[in-house]
């Protein structure tokens, strides 16, 4: 059986120079790390271009010698990803889009623009705490959660979307914010400002 060289040896090895180990880690985390922005983005292209920013980000911060998270190289990476999608869905929060809305965000339903900036600092660390809370549901209830609410779009277009009827849609919709609050409980996480 081949003995797998753990994540820490590798950044070890790439940061001493040896390009292989990168690639090695890229192909051992690809899948994980493509799905999670897949999951939240919902569009090949644009889980491609942050798939890639990310790794940009990734071999800067390796190359300047700021990496000092020792073995958790996975969960790092993760967390680098998931800002980048963040700052995807602010950017194109603030582009005027007059097609479908694809960069929905839970909170552009609150328009008051004149939130001062702890109050917005609040909300995006809510949108922040939210995604990650909608990555525990199961995956049927996710998909019909990230439809309905990130990407705006009808009962009806999510059934047509999924292969099921509008109340197996509306069912998992219903399921989705009942485990929400679950975990919202479990978590102790409060959800308003």
């Amino acid at each position: 059986m081949e003995l797998q060289i753990n994540d820490s040896i590798l950044v070890k090895s790439y940061i001493a120079g040896d390009e292989k180990a990168l690639e090695t880690l890229i192909n051992r985390h690809n899948q994980r790390i493509s799905s999670f922005i897949y999951s939240k983005v919902l569009d090949r292209d644009v889980a491609e271009d942050i798939f890639q920013d990310t790794f940009i980000k990734v071999i800067k911060t390796l190359k300047r010698g700021k990496y000092s998270e020792e073995g958790k190289f996975l969960p790092w990476v993760m967390r680098i990803a998931h800002n980048l999608i963040i700052d995807h869905f602010r950017k194109n929060k603030r582009m005027p889009k007059f097609e479908g809305s694809d960069d929905f965000n839970i909170f552009s339903v609150i328009k008051d623009e004149k939130l001062n900036a702890e109050k917005q600092l609040i909300k995006d660390q809510i949108d922040s705490d939210l995604t990650l809370l909608i990555e525990e549901l199961p995956e049927d209830q996710k998909e019909v959660l990230i439809m309905r609410i990130y990407k705006d779009m009808s009962f009806k277009e999510i059934s047509e979307n999924t292969g099921v009827s509008i109340n197996t849609a509306l069912g998992r919709m219903r399921y989705a914010l009942i485990n929400l609050r679950k975990i919202v409980d479990r978590k102790n996480i409060v959800l308003t400002n």
